[in-house]
C-alpha cells in the first residue's frame, strides 16, 4: 500500500509594516517619473502669466538684501567677519529662500492636488517632494547673481566650497522635514495658511540671515543651534566665505535637528496618509 500524507495548509499572516519598512520609500523610486513631472509642472505654473517670469527668482532676494544692507549694515553696522555686507547677506538668503519658497508651496501641495489626492493612486510624499525640489531651479538662478557679485567686490571662495552640495541637501532635508509636518497637518487643519506666513517671519529673525551668528551669546550657542536653519546658513557662509562658522559642535546640533525633523516628518505622512483622501 501507498502511504499518502496529507499536509496541514500553511497558514500565512498578513502584518503591517514596522520601523524603517513602513516608509516605503522604495515607492518614491517607482513613481520617479511622476515627481519629476510635477517638479516641471510647478515651475511652468509659477511663472505662467508672469511679467518678469523666471527674474523673479533674482528679485526677491536681491530687493531683500538691499533693505538688510540699508538697516544692518549701514545703519546698525552689525560686524560681517569683514565680509562686505550685500555677499555676507546674499549668501545667507540663497538657503533662506529655498527653505521659506519649499515651506510655501509644499505645505499646500497636498490641498491644492485634491482631485490627485482623491481619485488615483501614488504615493503621496511626490507632492510636498516635488514642491521642495521645484525650489532648486530659482536658487540656481539666484546663484549667478551671487557670482557676480563675489568677482565686483573681489571675494574668493574658500577651499571648502566644495562641502557647499552637502549644505543645499542639508536645507532640502530641514524644509522636506518641516514641509512633511505642515502638509499633513494643513489637510486637516487649515489654520496652517494663516500661520505659515507669521511662522516664517519669525523664523527669519531666529536665523543668522541679516547678521552673523557670533552675535550670540556664547552661553546661548547651544540653545541658538536647536534651530536647524541655524547650521544650514552657517555652513553656506563657511564654505562660501570663510567665516568662523565651521563644522562645530553647533552645526552637529543643528543636522541632528533637521534629520530629526525629516525622520518624524517621515513617520507622521505615512501615518496619516491614509486619512487623506477622506479628509481633504
Amino acid at each position: 500500500m501507498t502511504e499518502i500524507t496529507k499536509h496541514q495548509p500553511e497558514t500565512i499572516y498578513i502584518k503591517p509594516s514596522s520601523g524603517l519598512a513602513a516608509l516605503n520609500l522604495r515607492d518614491l523610486w517607482i513613481y520617479r517619473e511622476l515627481v519629476f513631472f510635477m517638479i516641471w509642472r510647478d515651475i511652468k505654473v509659477r511663472y505662467k502669466q508672469t511679467l518678469l517670469g523666471a527674474a523673479w527668482a533674482v528679485i526677491q532676494p536681491v530687493l531683500t538684501m538691499l533693505v538688510f544692507n540699508f538697516v544692518f549694515g549701514t545703519v546698525a553696522k552689525v560686524p560681517t567677519e569683514g565680509i562686505p555686507y550685500p555677499i555676507f547677506s546674499y549668501t545667507a538668503l540663497l538657503p533662506w529662500g529655498l527653505f521659506t519658497a519649499a515651506l510655501n508651496t509644499a505645505s499646500r501641495s497636498l490641498t491644492s492636488n485634491t482631485n490627485m489626492v482623491t481619485k488615483i493612486y501614488f504615493p503621496r510624499l511626490v507632492l510636498p517632494l516635488a514642491s521642495v525640489l521645484g525650489g532648486l531651479v530659482d536658487f540656481a538662478i539666484a546663484f549667478v547673481i551671487l557670482i557676480v557679485m563675489m568677482i565686483y567686490y573681489k571675494v574668493t571662495p574658500t577651499a571648502a566650497i566644495w562641502t557647499l552640495p552637502l549644505f543645499l541637501i542639508l536645507t532640502i532635508v530641514t524644509a522636506l522635514g518641516v514641509a512633511l509636518w505642515l502638509s499633513a497637518i494643513n489637510v486637516q487643519y487649515r489654520d496652517v495658511n494663516y500661520v505659515l506666513p507669521f511662522l516664517t517671519q519669525f523664523w527669519l529673525f531666529l536665523t543668522p540671515v541679516a547678521y552673523s551668528a557670533k552675535v550670540i551669546s556664547a552661553k546661548w550657542q547651544i540653545v541658538y543651534s536647536l534651530n536647524p536653519m541655524a547650521g544650514v546658513v552657517n555652513g553656506f557662509r563657511w564654505a562660501l566665505l570663510g567665516t568662523n562658522t565651521g563644522p562645530n559642535l553647533n552645526m552637529a546640533v543643528s543636522i541632528a535637528i533637521s534629520l530629526t525633523f525629516l525622520i518624524s516628518g517621515l513617520f507622521y505622512f505615512r501615518s496619516m496618509e491614509r486619512t487623506f483622501a477622506d479628509t481633504i
